[in-house]
């Protein structure tokens, strides 16, 4: 397996979605890795040389990844709770911020808030 942001990437799959398996990176950031690097998307990860993937390395590290974007959206919602926003509010109760509907839906919301009553 190769390493790569502190996560082990499977050999049998392409490096298109190899890479999505990685925090932060989704489909259109990992086109555009593979572009920088000049990697094909449809190459298998076991078919990469060693330069290739120090190349794709290399374009991991100028953005926000893995352990790094976990920690900043962890910081992120902890302020909003911090200032008692409404999202604030809402991420405290364990319920959707973002305007769902919960009279209906948001099933498993409110399963969790009945556990921990």
């Amino acid at each position: 397996m190769i390493r790569l942001a502190g996560i082990n990437i499977k050999k049998n799959i392409f490096i298109l979605y190899a890479l999505k398996s990685i925090y932060g990176i989704g489909f259109s950031r990992a086109k555009l890795i593979c572009d920088l690097s000049n990697v094909d998307y449809f190459i298998k990860v076991k078919d990469l040389d060693v330069l290739k993937i120090n190349k794709i390395r290399e374009k991991i590290s100028n953005f926000i990844v893995e352990g790094d974007l976990r920690r900043e959206v962890m910081l992120n919602i902890k302020r909003l709770i911090d200032i008692n926003c409404y999202r604030g509010l809402r991420h405290r109760k364990k319920l959707p911020t973002r305007g769902q509907r919960t009279k209906t839906n948001a099933k498993t919301c409110k399963k969790i808030r009945k556990l921990l009553k």
